[in-house]
């Protein structure tokens, strides 16, 4: 038993913390066993959300969580029930950087402007020399 203030004080918090913990461990345990069992998207859900509260809360290291999901996730997948993977996303368009169009359309109208300037300038140099 301890003595001092400060190792009774520890003494009883660590009481309240191995409780909360034992709860949280029975809770992810439990629904992890009724996600294999039912295989059912809520189950599945209700087990992931457990997990990631027992990490949030350093019941659990995270890559035991990680694994402890992918490991579910295959097992239910086993079943066609329920689907881990998402849904494929459309490839997203390219971006046109606007810079690059401005100046390809601008190098496109000085042509076009230089081009009939030089016709305007053989058009009256012409009807000037006549």
């Amino acid at each position: 038993m301890p003595i001092l203030k400060h190792a009774k004080k520890k003494l009883k918090q660590d009481k309240k913390r191995t409780i909360k913990n034992k709860k949280m461990k029975d809770a992810y345990k439990s629904l992890l066993k009724k996600a294999k069992v039912d295989k059912k998207v809520e189950s599945v859900s209700a087990a992931f959300s457990a997990l990631d509260k027992a990490v949030k809360k350093n019941v659990l290291n995270k890559n035991k969580v990680a694994r402890m999901k992918s490991s579910l996730s295959k097992h239910v997948a086993s079943d066609k029930t329920f689907s881990t993977t998402a849904p494929k996303k459309a490839a997203p368009k390219k971006k046109v950087n606007k810079l690059t169009k401005n100046a390809k359309t601008t190098k496109q109208t000085t042509k076009a402007s230089k081009s009939a300037e030089k016709k305007t300038v053989k058009a009256s140099s012409a009807k000037k020399a006549k």
